[in-house]
């Protein structure tokens, strides 16, 4: 990054906190950012980082009772009320002051927005964001991990004319990112920009420290028994489909399947759904966001909470069998702390992860005898698993390691900084 002068970037989102692969992108981001030489700063109606380099506005969050409101009466029919647009408009404005405040306060060089330029979660948002680019110009890197086209929830609307305005936008100021080729192509064939790829990552230069005194706790800790534990570790939504994990659990026999994330912003339907799903069939399924997150702390009755990366590291199998991913985060911390996987071949993975090599076990639709063959047999063979998780973890090392994105991220500042190539 020779000539590059060392900038101040702000981070924006809806949240910035909890185990979300947005949150945890932004966080492997920020440090490699810091290796570089910048400084990093945060907006965000929830924000984990400290305060002195943060502007936390409630509204800004997806959760926020006006935002939710808004999400509800903008996408659940194709004509919106009057009162719908007014407020709407207020909430941009409210947020589009708060923006200008964020970059004034911490002297900001260059935006880095995460999602909220891409998924409509929070409609005023995306729009503030939006025109306080257009009326300053501001350099702007727009990191897309989703769109509204993946989503069906989006499909019914009466805010075309917000979305095809700031979701995403077409400023001259703004570099798009997607984290896959797939992605890229639809940027590309849907609203006519150009994007640069940028996979998520993890940090294969370092290998993950070992299991240590704190976690050797947790299998007890959780009363999982002497069975098989099947980590489940995305957001409780429809479209992760984990009740193919529970079904997988079933058959198998003598297996607990830990799921490590809330339902989030998509309501509790789908979590009720899968506790009668997994009672009828008679599996064992623990819904357990409140003991896990991207670090350990004690909870105030004494429980441990537990990081993700212990979860990882006790389990016996992963289970990804998603419909749809905008990468696959889950997929790359499986592989980073060495654990077998089952993984539905979902669009992205088909595209840019399986070409790789990578050894899994993959199905496209349905959980088949062969299926639940092939995991029985694994679950028996220590010896395979351990082959299969080092060629895994080689592969990964090669494409989606720190040195991947610490390269690119410079290729991508120095043209931003400096003002030159195609925006």
């Amino acid at each position: 990054m020779t000539g590059t002068p060392h900038a101040r970037i702000g981070f924006v989102s809806t949240r910035l906190a909890g185990t979300d692969g947005v949150s945890l992108e932004v966080g492997k981001w920020t440090e490699v950012l810091r290796e570089l030489g910048h400084e990093c700063f945060y907006f965000a109606g929830e924000c984990d980082w400290p305060a002195e380099r943060s502007y936390v506005v409630p509204e800004a969050h997806f959760a926020h009772p006006d935002i939710r409101r808004l999400t509800h009466e903008l996408f659940d029919d194709y004509r919106r009320a009057p009162d719908t647009s007014r407020l709407v408009s207020e909430l941009k404005e409210h947020l589009k002051s708060h923006i200008y405040d964020f970059v004034r306060t911490f002297d900001l060089d260059l935006l880095i927005v995460e999602n909220a330029l891409s998924l409509p979660m929070n409609i005023p948002l995306g729009l503030a964001l939006t025109e306080f680019i257009a009326e300053t110009e501001f350099t702007t890197i727009a990191h897309h991990h989703d769109f509204s086209w993946e989503r069906s929830r989006f499909t019914v609307s009466a805010a075309q004319d917000y979305l095809r305005a700031a979701f995403p936008p077409t400023l001259h100021s703004i570099r798009h990112v997607v984290i896959s080729s797939f992605a890229g192509e639809q940027l590309a064939i849907r609203v006519g920009v150009r994007s640069t790829v940028i996979p998520n990552v993890m940090d294969f230069e370092q290998e993950p420290p070992p299991p240590d005194e704190y976690a050797s706790t947790l299998r007890a800790d959780l009363g999982l028994g002497d069975g098989f534990f099947l980590l489940q570790p995305t957001r409780v939504v429809p479209r992760k489909r984990i009740e193919l994990s529970i079904e997988l659990a079933r058959r198998l026999g003598n297996c607990t399947l830990v799921i490590t994330h809330s339902a989030g912003d998509e309501g509790l339907t789908y979590q009720r759904y899968l506790e009668e799903y997994a009672s009828l069939l008679n599996v064992r399924v623990l819904f357990l966001h409140e003991r896990f997150n991207h670090y350990r702390r004690i909870l105030p009755d004494s429980r441990k909470v537990y990081a993700l990366a212990d979860a990882y590291q006790q389990a016996d199998l992963v289970t990804y069998p998603s419909r749809e991913e905008g990468f696959g985060n889950a997929f790359l911390e499986a592989v980073y702390y060495r654990r077998p996987i089952v993984v539905s071949a979902y669009q992205i993975f088909k595209t840019d992860i399986q070409p790789k090599g990578f050894d899994v076990i993959v199905f496209e639709t349905v959980i088949t005898d062969e299926v639940v063959e092939r995991v029985r047999q694994l679950l028996h063979n220590p010896d395979r698993v351990a082959q299969m998780v080092e060629r895994n973890y080689q592969i990964a090392r090669r494409h989606y390691s720190y040195s991947i994105l610490r390269r690119r991220l410079s290729l991508l500042l120095e043209s931003c900084l400096s003002g030159e190539g195609e925006w």
